[in-house]
């Protein structure tokens, strides 16, 4: 069954539709610098400076007010955002729901980035950046990004800082990173997204959860195995130990939520059986992309 069916592609054009409304008139695709006499827009004036054009001066104002002022003029800037899809063996747990939940988040963001004249681009990474869709636009455009979507598989091991230095190589224009995770990876994070910030990306934590790997329920002697790894651990199963899992896991989360508004990042811990519209929503509500 694939994940974008007609039914997929209606719930995300309402999607688009809903984020308008939440922030009418605020469009982040609609960002705009100003500059000296260009565009078509009138937006505001300037003292004039030695070394600006002639052609740029006010000349009516300066006729009612012998001051020397510059015309200002608006003009629209498309944003670039990426979207890094960790697609290491954690993220099969469950038959891939890890991933087609990230899949499936990552394609409804950068649909409505489409709509709304930006430019997106997709990239799959485990150690390191292992297939990647270059900056498209256009809402034509979510065809090919659903074919790149569906063909991802999840293998290998993570390795955040290699996967994102990668990244920033290949893509040499700065922009949104949308990082869609389960985070799992004894090396931790922060040097990665630390990277991230220091080549001046605007990063967004999207930390994907299955609530499944902690509600823990078998008790006794079990084999535990690395999915990434393969590393074997025999443990004996016991009430006190899941809790002691489950505090442990609370605060993995509360520490990355901390770490990333410390940095200015926007974090979302995403259990996958909520609806991926919801979060989407969640995401824009925020301030995400749309400002």
């Amino acid at each position: 069954m694939t994940l974008f069916d007609e039914a997929f592609l209606k719930k995300i054009e309402y999607l688009y539709v809903m984020s308008k409304k939440v922030f009418t008139g605020k469009l982040r695709a609609e960002r705009k610098t100003r500059k000296v006499a260009s565009g078509m827009e009138f937006a505001d004036h300037r003292n004039y400076a030695p070394g600006d054009d002639f052609r740029a001066l006010d000349w009516r104002v300066y006729a009612r007010t012998e001051k020397l002022l510059v015309r200002l003029f608006e003009e629209k800037e498309d944003l670039a955002i990426y979207f890094l899809i960790d697609c290491s063996g954690s993220m099969h747990f469950k038959d891939d729901a890890k991933l087609n939940y990230a899949k499936k988040m990552a394609a409804a963001l950068g649909f409505i980035g489409l709509c709304n004249q930006d430019r997106v681009s997709y990239a799959a990474f485990n150690e390191h950046v292992i297939d990647r869709l270059p900056l498209t636009s256009g809402r034509g455009q979510i065809y090919k990004i659903f074919q790149f979507l569906e063909k991802l598989n999840t293998d290998g091991t993570t390795n955040f800082e290699d996967a994102f230095k990668s990244f920033v190589g290949q893509n040499k224009r700065r922009g949104v990173a949308v990082i869609l995770s389960d985070f799992y990876n004894p090396e931790g994070y922060e040097k990665a997204l630390n990277f991230l910030h220091y080549q001046q990306f605007e990063t967004y934590v999207v930390h994907i959860v299955d609530n499944d790997e902690l509600n823990l329920k078998n008790y006794g002697d079990l084999s535990l195995v690395d999915s990434e790894t393969g590393e074997r651990l025999d443990i004996t199963m016991t009430p006190k130990l899941i809790a002691k899992y489950q505090k442990a896991f609370d605060a993995l989360c509360l520490k990355m939520e901390s770490y990333c508004v410390s940095r200015h990042m926007l974090y979302f811990r995403t259990p996958i059986d909520v609806p991926f519209d919801e979060i989407v929503l969640k995401v824009f509500r925020a301030g995400g992309f749309l400002k």
